[in-house]
C-alpha cells in the first residue's frame, strides 16, 4: 500500500469517527421525551376529583322536592279541653306544625267520655294517638294494654326528674313503667284572708300540724273566729278524702291505696292525723260546707279556707285582700298525655312521642300557663319569671310541690268513700279515730278483693 492511500485510509477512519461522535449527541431526542403532552397530560386524573365537589348539589335538592322522606303523618289526639281554654292549647299545636315539624300535623279531637270511648276505640284500633288525661287513670289502663309504656321508646325516670315536678314525675309511674308526661298539676293549699290573718298565724313549717293547731287556738282565743275551713271534715261537706289528704300525707301516710291494692289506714301516721283532727274539731265549727267555707272566707268569718286554684277567680272578683300559703301534703292531679296503644300498631309512635315531649316542655306550658293560668308540671316552668309574677300559680305551685300525686293505682277507688266517712265520723266524735280508721281500712281491703 502507498504512503499517499494508508494516508487517504487513515482519513477516511478518522472521519468515520467524528461522525460516529456526532451521532451521539443526537440523543437529545430521547432528553425531550418527557417533556411531551403526553406526560403533561397525565393529570388528567385530577379532572375526576372535581365531580365530588358538583355530587353533594344531588341531595340538597332531595328535600325541596320531597319535604317529608317518610310522608306526612298526622297524630290525633283526644281531649276533653272546651271553650276559650282550648284556644292557647290548639296554637300550640298549630305551632309544632308550622315551626317545630311540618311533616306532621296534630289533629284535637273532643270527646266527651274519654273513659268510655278510648275503652271501646282502642281495642277496635279506632283510638287516637295521644290521649290527654288524668294520671288517676294510668293503672287502669295500662292493665288493659291501652296505653304504651314510654320506656319502650326511650323515655327514663332521669328525664322525668331533670324537667317535672316531684308529684308529676311520681304521678308518671306505675310497675316499674312510665305511662305519660305531665303538663300541668292541681291541688290545694291555705287561701287566707289578710285582713284577718296576721303573720303570727300563719304557718312557718307546712309540716308542723302541732304548731298550726296552736295558732288556730290563739286566733280562736283573740277573735272569736275560725282560723282553718275545710269542706272535707264535716258531714254538711260530704268528707272526703281528697280535702283530708294534706292532714294525712303531712303526717306520713304514704297514700290511702298503694300500686299493689295495700291501704295505709291502719297505720300510726293514720291514727295521729286522725288524733290531730279531733283537736282542732273542739276549737271549730261543727258543719262546714263548700259554701260555708267561701261564704266565711268573704265574709270574715273565717281566717283560712283548704281550697284550689279554681277557687281564686271568685275571691278576686270579690275582692278579697288574699294570701295563699303551703300546709301540708295535698294530692296533686296531674294532667297527662299518654300514648295510645294505636300509635305503635299505626307506626306513629316516634311522631306522636315528638309531640308529647314538645307539648309538655317548659316552653310550651309556660306560654299556655300565661294565658289559662294553669300551674306547669315543668320545672322550669314554674321558675319561668313570667310565671313566677303570677302570684296564685306560683304560690299553689310551692305547695303541690310537697304533695303526693293521685294514685294511678286501678285500686284507687277503693279509697274515697271509707275515708270520708272516716273523717266525718272522728269529726263529729261518732267514732275515735283508731275505730274509724279500723272500720275504713276494712271497708278499703273488702273492695280491693272484689277487684282482684
Amino acid at each position: 500500500m502507498s504512503k499517499n492511500i494508508w494516508i487517504l485510509v487513515s482519513m477516511l477512519l478518522i472521519a468515520t469517527m467524528v461522525l460516529a461522535a456526532c451521532g451521539g449527541e443526537a440523543t437529545p431526542e430521547p432528553t425531550t421525551a418527557p417533556v411531551v403532552e403526553e406526560p403533561t397530560m397525565a393529570p388528567e386524573p385530577t379532572a375526576v376529583p372535581v365531580e365530588p365537589t358538583v355530587a353533594p348539589v344531588e341531595p340538597t335538592a332531595v328535600p325541596s322536592a320531597e319535604p317529608c322522606p317518610d310522608g306526612e303523618k298526622t297524630v290525633s289526639v283526644w281531649h276533653h279541653w272546651e271553650g276559650a281554654y282550648l284556644d292557647a292549647i290548639a296554637a300550640a299545636y298549630a305551632d309544632y306544625t308550622a315551626n317545630v315539624n311540618p311533616c306532621v300535623k296534630v289533629e284535637l279531637t273532643f270527646v266527651d267520655s274519654v273513659n268510655d270511648s278510648i275503652s271501646v276505640a282502642i281495642p277496635a284500633g279506632e283510638g287516637p294517638d295521644i290521649i290527654a288525661w288524668a294520671n288517676d287513670q294510668i293503672g287502669t289502663q295500662a292493665l288493659a294494654g291501652n296505653i304504651v309504656d314510654l320506656t319502650t321508646l326511650g323515655v327514663d325516670t332521669a328525664y322525668l326528674e331533670s324537667n317535672f315536678e316531684p308529684a308529676a314525675v311520681a304521678g308518671m309511674q306505675y310497675e316499674g313503667g312510665i305511662w305519660g308526661l305531665p303538663e300541668s298539676q292541681e291541688g290545694i293549699a291555705l287561701i287566707y284572708n289578710k285582713d284577718l290573718v296576721t303573720e303570727e298565724y300563719l304557718p312557718t313549717d307546712p309540716m308542723d300540724f302541732a304548731a298550726l293547731l296552736e295558732k288556730a287556738t290563739a286566733f280562736k282565743a283573740a277573735t272569736g273566729k275560725n282560723l282553718i275551713c275545710n269542706q272535707a271534715f264535716t258531714g254538711t261537706g260530704g268528707g272526703d278524702a281528697y280535702h283530708s289528704a294534706p292532714v294525712f300525707f303531712g303526717f306520713g301516710v304514704p297514700a290511702y291505696v298503694d300500686e299493689t291494692g295495700t291501704a295505709h289506714l291502719d297505720s300510726p301516721e293514720a291514727l295521729a292525723a286522725g288524733e290531730w283532727l279531733v283537736s282542732l274539731s273542739e276549737i271549730s265549727d261543727a258543719e262546714m260546707s263548700q259554701d260555708i267555707c267561701t261564704a266565711g272566707l268573704l265574709e270574715g268569718s273565717y281566717g283560712m279556707w283548704w281550697t284550689g286554684p279554681w277557687s281564686v277567680a271568685s275571691i278576686e272578683e270579690a275582692g278579697l285582700n288574699y294570701g295563699i300559703t303551703q300546709m301540708g301534703s295535698p294530692f296533686v292531679g296531674v294532667k297527662t298525655q299518654m300514648m295510645s296503644k294505636n300509635a305503635v300498631d299505626r307506626g306513629n309512635e316516634l311522631a306522636a312521642l315528638d309531640v308529647m315531649k314538645y307539648f309538655t316542655s317548659a316552653d310550651v306550658q309556660t306560654q299556655i300557663a300565661l294565658v289559662n293560668k294553669t300551674i306547669p308540671a315543668a320545672t322550669a316552668a314554674i321558675q319561668n319569671p313570667d310565671v313566677a309574677a303570677l302570684y296564685s300559680i306560683s304560690e299553689f305551685g310551692k305547695a303541690l310541690n310537697l304533695g303526693v300525686p293521685m294514685a294511678s293505682s286501678p285500686y284507687a277507688s277503693a279509697q274515697w268513700g271509707p275515708v270520708g266517712q272516716a273523717v266525718v265520723a272522728i269529726w263529729s266524735g261518732a267514732q275515735s279515730p283508731a275505730d274509724a280508721l279500723a272500720a275504713a281500712q276494712k271497708a278499703i281491703e273488702d273492695a280491693i278483693a272484689q277487684m282482684q
